[in-house]
């Protein structure tokens, strides 16, 4: 099977390429990256040089590119298109909401449109858990919850889930959709939670938490992720939407705390700042349908999955470096340093 992953040198994409080469000697892989500052071909580069020219392939390109779409869809006898490429943080959307719009939705338009006409077999779109919006203190979201996106982020992600459910309903796209809880793990760049109290707190650098840090999300382990977007390209059936979720629900303030315990660094570190906009009080997914109908079972608890994490980020001390770019300091210490 020949796969044209999207946003392949990201943090999700990456795993998942990693993932399915390791684990499917049947698969090779395009992978398409447009490589913003998040996307870093670091991720995969003992990939490229292990597989390169046989089972994995690498372009440099923009998922609104329908000229170049066109030619890798043809070119490359492709059978399977998973879309992982995604503007994707919530402050970045808040600050410029326009490059969300344009790849989120512009360029899953592309993607689906040069799709449809090369006829590729399967389509799965990457979504999140916040295109539902925000729960209460109880409950869960199922694929049957209402979507009510609160970002510029999320509703850019929920705009090309209803392009993906277009296209199923008009063309008879075989488009599967799927919604994931936050995820954490290996290469994620630290401007998100996990890995930016990580950095800050090895370098002794206050920890900055918004609000009360009461916010609940449900962590989910980036290879468990991976597997269960590995189930629905298999097994998913067309038009179908799974969410993917781990029973690790985790107030953020739960999450700083548990990093400085494992680093030995101080609760003192901890510096609340003013909220962010419209942020969402609680996520939690439900994913007994993944569970029933394509037999997904998260396999890593938070505790051993966070402590692998931080010693990951900790014996890959250069590649966290590298990805400190002037661009993303500016950013970080613009939008923290106004909430202070």
């Amino acid at each position: 099977m020949r796969l044209l992953v999207t946003g392949g040198s990201g943090f999700i994409g990456s795993n998942f390429i990693r993932h399915m080469l390791a684990s499917r000697e049947d698969v090779s892989i395009v992978n398409l990256d447009k490589l913003t500052y998040a996307g870093n071909p670091q991720n995969l580069a003992d990939m490229a040089a292990r597989h390169g020219g046989a089972r994995y392939h690498f372009i440099k390109g923009d998922i609104c590119d329908a000229c170049l779409l066109d030619d890798i869809l043809h070119g490359k006898a492709v059978d399977a298109v998973i879309n992982f490429a995604a503007e994707t943080h919530v402050d970045r959307s808040i600050a410029d909401s326009a490059p969300f719009l344009t790849t989120n939705v512009m360029g899953t338009h592309a993607l689906l449109e040069a799709a449809r006409k090369a006829r590729v077999e399967r389509f799965v779109h990457i979504s999140t858990d916040e295109v539902y919006g925000a729960l209460g203190p109880t409950g869960t979201f199922t694929e049957t919850t209402p979507l009510a996106p609160n970002s510029p982020y999320s509703a850019s992600k929920a705009g090309a889930d209803m392009l993906c459910r277009a296209y199923f309903k008009t063309h008879g796209m075989p488009v599967v959709v799927t919604r994931c809880s936050n995820n954490y793990g290996p290469y994620q760049f630290p401007e998100k939670l996990i890995p930016l109290m990580i950095l800050k707190a090895r370098a002794g650098e206050p920890l900055p938490v918004y609000g009360d840090g009461l916010h609940v999300r449900d962590w989910i382990h980036v290879l468990d992720h991976c597997r269960g977007v590995e189930l629905a390209l298999m097994k998913g059936e067309p038009g179908e939407v799974y969410n993917f979720g781990s029973d690790n629900e985790k107030a953020n303030l739960e999450v700083v705390r548990t990093i400085l315990a494992i680093l030995g660094k101080s609760e003192d570190l901890i510096r609340f700042v003013a909220d962010r906009p419209g942020h969402d009080r609680r996520y939690a997914m439900g994913y007994e349908k993944a569970q029933a109908r394509l037999g997904f079972t998260p396999l890593i608890g938070f505790a051993d999955g966070l402590r692998e994490t931080v010693r990951w980020y900790e014996d890959n001390a250069a590649w966290l470096s590298a990805v400190q770019t002037g661009a993303y300091r500016e950013f970080m210490d613009s939008w923290y340093g106004e909430r202070k």
